[in-house]
């Protein structure tokens, strides 16, 4: 019988849903910008040599951030074109009753991706796609330039919003900060400032979350675990910090955050994965 993953497509349009709302959010966020820099009061006063190099930084950060989404979107972490039949003979081997098939270990089954997801770690809400074996390298460079993005919006959007803040009481400039909605609703700024402070908010939110799960998931990479493995204190698969990287990032794992294009193959196929009691044994 065959898969029933495998006779159509496992996201409809309600899992495209999150990835629509990340690019109308991010198209906010570019428009804000290009009115606040050639409309508005412009970017930070720089030299000539300071200019070009924050033009180099941003065509790099830009280049890194849409080359690392569309990796992320284009590898599929799933079983699905994985020949897995007559594999299941190993320790930690399951059967999935979704997928009807046999899944090896740190596999998972994602309700919204309708499918079980090779070395499963999580499904990220905001692209809508899970982060499995196949996609985790540019998952972690994506958070990495994701905030670096971020936090240089935020620095250019700083002059004009600093000239917002100054020009209004201490208490109208916390409430424009905190409550940018409330504000807008009861006609206490513009449109204009709304958008302002409601996109510089979520800017530097964005890089903040960003930044924290680069922290989190940077410990998860030196482990060698997964986020469901954290969470159940499992560590059968920390072979030390330097086979971990590589084994998550390829050989070329100190190069491969500048470049989301350097070749870089992973030494495992996502089925099989060496334990510390395989190293134990080895080693006597």
């Amino acid at each position: 019988m065959g898969q029933p993953w495998a006779a159509g497509r496992s996201e409809g349009a309600s899992a495209r849903l999150p990835l629509v709302l990340t690019a109308l959010w991010a198209a906010a966020v570019g428009l804000e910008l290009a009115y606040v820099l050639v409309l508005g009061p412009g970017p930070p006063p720089l030299g000539p040599l300071a200019r070009a190099l924050q033009l180099v930084l941003a065509a790099f950060q830009l280049l890194n951030l849409l080359g690392n989404v569309g990796l992320f979107l284009r590898s599929d972490p799933s079983i699905r074109g994985v020949m897995l039949a007559g594999r299941g003979l190993g320790q930690g081997w399951a059967y999935c009753y979704q997928c009807q098939s046999q899944v090896p270990p740190r596999s998972g089954h994602c309700s919204a991706c309708r499918i079980c997801i090779l070395r499963r770690d999580h499904h990220c809400r905001l692209l809508g796609r899970c982060v499995g074996f196949r996609n985790y390298r540019p998952f972690l460079c994506l958070l990495l330039h994701a905030a670096g993005v971020l936090l240089h919006v935020s620095v250019l959007l700083g002059p004009a919003l600093t000239a917002l803040l100054q020009a209004h009481s201490p208490l109208h400039t916390a409430a424009l900060l905190l409550l940018p909605w409330l504000m807008l609703l009861t006609g206490r700024v513009s449109l204009a400032q709304f958008a302002l402070a409601f996109v510089t908010d979520t800017c530097v939110a964005g890089a903040l979350l960003c930044g924290a799960g680069l922290l989190f998931h940077g410990m998860l990479l030196l482990r060698g675990q997964t986020t469901w493995e954290w969470a159940r204190g499992q560590h059968s698969y920390d072979l030390g910090p330097c086979h971990n990287l590589q084994a998550a990032l390829g050989p070329r794992w100190v190069l491969v955050w500048l470049w989301p294009f350097l070749s870089s193959p992973l030494p495992g196929d996502g089925i099989t994965f060496q334990t510390t009691a395989d190293v134990g044994l080895t080693a006597s």
